[in-house]
């Protein structure tokens, strides 16, 4: 029963990380498309306190 369930979380998490085109990862082409869509709503992309950059969903979009 446990190696089903460890199954069906790893499914679930490959399922979650392929959804982004970019894994998730925050390179030059996430973070400008993410900083273009956050200057759009008039904010400014920016690295959480504490977050690690390297994970796109790590960044919020802060108003200016």
């Amino acid at each position: 029963m446990k190696t089903a369930f460890a199954f069906i979380l790893v499914l679930a998490c490959t399922a979650c990380a392929s959804a982004s085109p970019d894994g998730g990862v925050a390179n030059y082409d996430s973070l400008s498309r993410a900083g273009q869509e956050c200057a759009a709503k008039g904010g400014q992309l920016a690295l959480q306190n504490g977050g690690d950059p390297q994970v796109l969903t790590d960044y919020a979009c802060k108003r200016k």
